[in-house]
């Protein structure tokens, strides 16, 4: 299971946000991003941890949601999958554009 954790702390490290959800069962990796493309490497503030377990990463997000940890207020939730689908993108443009791909005529007077 793949985990979002947002709004954390800049001093927070991988090892200590591995630490935190050991507790709930087996840690498969932990990642926090950085602006490394940028240059300057400074952390975002938020990362993934993927867990193995289902259950177990269901029972990490319950508890670790909310929690204060180096005077930031954690956000724990379940990651969505990235959407590669030309057609997810194409549906969402249809349902939110004004266009309804007919032709506009014009009103001849006559």
């Amino acid at each position: 299971m793949n985990i979002y954790v947002g709004n954390l702390s800049l001093e927070m490290t991988e090892e200590e946000l591995r630490q935190e959800f050991c507790a709930f069962g087996s840690v498969a990796s932990v990642s926090i991003l950085n602006d490394r493309y940028i240059g300057s490497g400074q952390p975002r503030g938020y990362g993934f941890v993927e867990m193995p377990s289902h259950s177990e990463g269901q029972s990490a997000i319950a508890a670790l949601n909310g929690k204060i940890i180096k005077n930031h207020v954690m956000n724990v939730i379940e990651a969505l999958p990235l959407s590669h689908s030309e057609n997810a993108c194409h549906c969402y443009r249809q349902k939110n554009s004004r266009h309804t791909g007919k032709a506009r005529q014009r009103n001849r007077p006559g």
